[in-house]
């Protein structure tokens, strides 16, 4: 790279909302890209991303955009990613790194090896630990990646020189990043991250179909808000996440579950010391964690 120039040519963005708005935003901020071009289900969705600076241009056919580009970012929900990962497979130029923004990564690993064949390598898959509840261009923002997570869960026949090119983007954006097998990742997301927004939906969706649902809304509080805040996120990319995470999710739902069934026993046995020994352990692992 010469002295003086962007580190990164031309990056293509598939979904210009929070996750790849964002990415572009960042990459812009830091003075690292010279050119975002962006796909996107609708035109007016692309018109208010350009519009908004998010992205420089509009693409029109992958065809005429992906051979030439430094890195390709799908940041759709992931079960929008196997039609896209077939649609860019032909144009695949030999220094074109694709990489995801999805927050599962086995079943995103299976539709890349389908898609790509022999040039898997070319594509590194990744995760930003960044959500929030708003979604489409608006909601991009260029520092929300600045001292957040990016999990890389490189596969074996990725290049170092193609795991460091995705690594620098993320690392451009202001991201500290970490490496986990896709494997591993399901399993500790759908823990930590999956089961949460499972159990924030099931809550509000219990009190939003009672007939008297409005006098429970009307006396929630902090608590209940703290508690509730994922439920507004969007329904389409959780509904995705959790089918396409299900068997580790399904087996995280079981534990919860079963600590629920412990609780239950508690309190019907009048069990005060056993709740409170869950409760202190609970606690002092969420200061733990909090710092």
């Amino acid at each position: 790279m010469a002295a003086g120039l962007p580190e990164f040519g031309k990056v293509v963005v598939f979904g210009t909302g929070l996750i790849g708005g964002s990415f572009a935003l960042g990459l812009k901020e830091a003075g690292a890209v010279e050119e975002v071009v962006g796909f996107g289900r609708t035109p007016a969705t692309l018109r208010s991303a350009q519009a908004l600076g998010v992205i420089d241009r509009a693409g029109i056919n992958p065809a005429h955009e992906i051979g030439d580009a430094d890195i390709v970012l799908v940041a759709t929900p992931v079960a929008q990613m196997p039609e896209i990962f077939a649609r860019i497979a032909p144009y695949l130029g030999p220094k074109t790194i694709v990489t995801d923004g999805g927050s599962t990564k086995g079943d995103v690993v299976a539709a890349a090896r389908a898609a790509f064949g022999e040039r898997v390598a070319q594509f590194v898959p990744a995760h930003p630990i960044a959500g929030a509840e708003h979604s489409g261009p608006a909601a991009a923002r260029w520092d929300l990646y600045q001292g957040r997570k990016v999990v890389v869960t490189p596969l074996p026949e990725n290049p170092d020189d193609a795991l460091d090119h995705v690594k620098r983007a993320w690392a451009q954006c202001g991201a500290d990043i970490y490496e986990l097998t896709p494997e591993m990742h399901d399993r500790v997301f759908a823990a930590v991250s999956h089961l949460p927004h499972l159990l924030s939906f099931a809550l509000v969706h219990d009190l939003a179909v009672r007939p008297d649902a409005d006098l429970f809304f009307t006396f929630a509080a902090s608590g209940f808000r703290d508690f509730t805040r994922i439920a507004a996120s969007h329904p389409e990319m959780w509904r995705d996440i959790c089918l396409a995470n299900r068997d580790a999710l399904l087996g995280e739902l079981d534990s919860y579950r079963a600590q629920l069934d412990e609780l239950r026993a508690a309190l019907a046995a009048d069990d005060g010391s056993r709740l409170e020994e869950i409760f202190g352990i609970a606690r002092q692992a969420r200061r733990n964690w909090a710092g």
